[in-house]
Order: C-alpha cells, then sequence, then structure tokens
C-alpha cells in the first residue's frame, strides 16, 4: 500500500495507479501547541506485507511527517518499509562547512534509516549521500522525464547546464529529447547567495536553449543563466529542472529575466510541475 506525506500527495497517488497498489488514507493534524500528527488508519484495510511511504521532504515539518508514518506502517504490521524521498531535504549540507558544524545529511538520513528497510531518493544533488542511510539506498534518475513537455518544434536546440556538474542532466534530457547540442556555464561561487557565471563559447543566436539543472531553490543562478543567453541572441530560452522548489521570488527572478517557459516534475509539487516521475519510481519498486 502507498502512504503519502502532505507534500506528495499528487505523485503517491499517480504511483499507486502506475503499480496497481492501493492508495491509504492519512490524516494530517497540528495541534494548539505545535506539535504534528500524520496518520494511516487506511493501512488495515489492506493485508499487503509492504508499505510504500512517499514523502517529499521540503520542510522540517514534512521530516517529521515522514517519521510518523514510517511509524504508523510499522504498527499496523508492515513486514517491510520502503521509503521514497522525490524530493530529499538538507541532501545540499553532505559536509560539515564549519567547525562544530553537522553534516545534515547524515543526521537526517540516519534517522529516516531507523523506521524504514530501503529508501529510494530522485536525483539528490550528490549520489553520494546515499551511502549515510543505514539501510540500503539508491538514487532514482528522473531528468529524462524533463524533455516530455519540451514543444517538438524547437530549432536546432541547445541543452545548457549551469556548471559542469549538472552535464550529465543536459546530456539526459538531450538524448530523452532526440536531439541537439549540450554545453555548460563556468560557475565561480562568490558567497553563500552570489554566483558568477561565465558564459560558454556555444554559439546560441537564433537557437533555443533549454537550460537544466536538478534543483531551482532561488532562482537568482538560473535567470543569470538567462539574461545571459537572451544577451547573446537566443530565440527562445527554456528552464527545466526535476525539484522546482522555486522558493521566494523566484518565479518572478526568471520571468524578468526573459524565460519562455519553466518545467518541472512533481518532486516537489508546484504549478510547473508538468510531468510526474512516478513511472521512474515504479521500475525501481
Amino acid at each position: 500500500m502507498i502512504i503519502s506525506g502532505s507534500a506528495s500527495q499528487v505523485l503517491a497517488a499517480e504511483l499507486a495507479a502506475e503499480i496497481d497498489e492501493p492508495l491509504a488514507s492519512v490524516e494530517y493534524e497540528r495541534f494548539p501547541d505545535g506539535e504534528l500528527l500524520a496518520a494511516a488508519p487506511g493501512f488495515a484495510e489492506t493485508d499487503d506485507d509492504r508499505a510504500v511511504v512517499v514523502a517529499s521532504t521540503v520542510s522540517s515539518d514534512a521530516h517529521v511527517e515522514l517519521l510518523q508514518l514510517q511509524d504508523a506502517a510499522r504498527e499496523w504490521g508492515a513486514r517491510e518499509v520502503v521509503t521514497v524521498l522525490p524530493y530529499m531535504g538538507y541532501a545540499r549540507q553532505d559536509e560539515a562547512f564549519d567547525a562544530g558544524h553537522p553534516v545534515s545529511a547524515r543526521a537526517v538520513a540516519r534517522a529516516i534509516s531507523s523506521g524504514t528497510d530501503r529508501v529510494l531518493t530522485v536525483n539528490p544533488h550528490e549520489t553520494a549521500v546515499c551511502d549515510f542511510f543505514e539501510v540500503p539506498a539508491e538514487p532514482v534518475d528522473a531528468a529524462g522525464r524533463l524533455a516530455d513537455p519540451l514543444p517538438a518544434d524547437l530549432q536546432n536546440p541547445v541543452f545548457l547546464s549551469p556548471d559542469e556538474g549538472a552535464l550529465d542532466i543536459a546530456a539526459t534530457v538531450r538524448d530523452a529529447y532526440g536531439s541537439g547540442e549540450t554545453d555548460y556555464f563556468e560557475k565561480k561561487r562568490l558567497s553563500g547567495t552570489e554566483v558568477e557565471l561565465t558564459p560558454s563559447d556555444t554559439d546560441v543566436s537564433g537557437r533555443d536553449v533549454i537550460v537544466t539543472d536538478d534543483i531551482i531553490a532561488t532562482g537568482s543562478t538560473m535567470s543569470g543563466a538567462v539574461e545571459i543567453l537572451n544577451e547573446k541572441g537566443a530565440s527562445r530560452v527554456f528552464v527545466t529542472c526535476v525539484h522546482p522548489m522555486l522558493a521566494a521570488d523566484a518565479v518572478t527572478k526568471l520571468s524578468q529575466a526573459g524565460v519562455e517557459a519553466i518545467y518541472g516534475t512533481d518532486t516537489i509539487e508546484r504549478p510547473m510541475s508538468e510531468v510526474s516521475v512516478a513511472s521512474v519510481i515504479a521500475d525501481k519498486l
């Protein structure tokens, strides 16, 4: 049975349909003192030995919900609990940045491991975070799904990543689309919030450009890339990402920069979540 965290209800329903397993009824409650309760009374309606908890941990509250839903599945007697993290919060805090700092990705991975037998996480920023879990954990690559919402009539397309480390995502989207060139920006981080981009040498004049990444958070880096591409004469600039966090004024920044459209998946449920990762998760399950 599929059990959904409150932030992943659409994806959980898609996954349940994809693998033809029932979707448990769930209840989410906040008490007057601020504490949360996430319960799965519907799990009692099945004889299935396996519970699949689907929960993007987009907030600290979502982390607590996930732990509670894992425990609820065990309380009902599930022999196997599989945890699907469409988006793993804190995954980018994968090292101690200063003396006395925690490795936050490791801390949350250990907590999640305590209530599950297996973990799947979609396109973590670094696949090495899977090593922090104390149960078998593996990444799921959903980047190919980003080709689906792109227009069929792209003109001599260029698939660009904001830095060399994300070039594999650009290549995956290009391969799924079926044609085009790949390249990347040189990126130099000046501070925790400021990034300097060096334009690529690829000629984008009169061409459609698709900028790809694993996550768009504040949109600052991506909007800078869009501005540069428009200055260099790109015909249209599309932005795609697996995880459309789009915090604060990210959409406004991208719109002001001149983006044609923004596409993401339902690992984080936003208006821009044009495609579902249910099928690639189903393949791993």
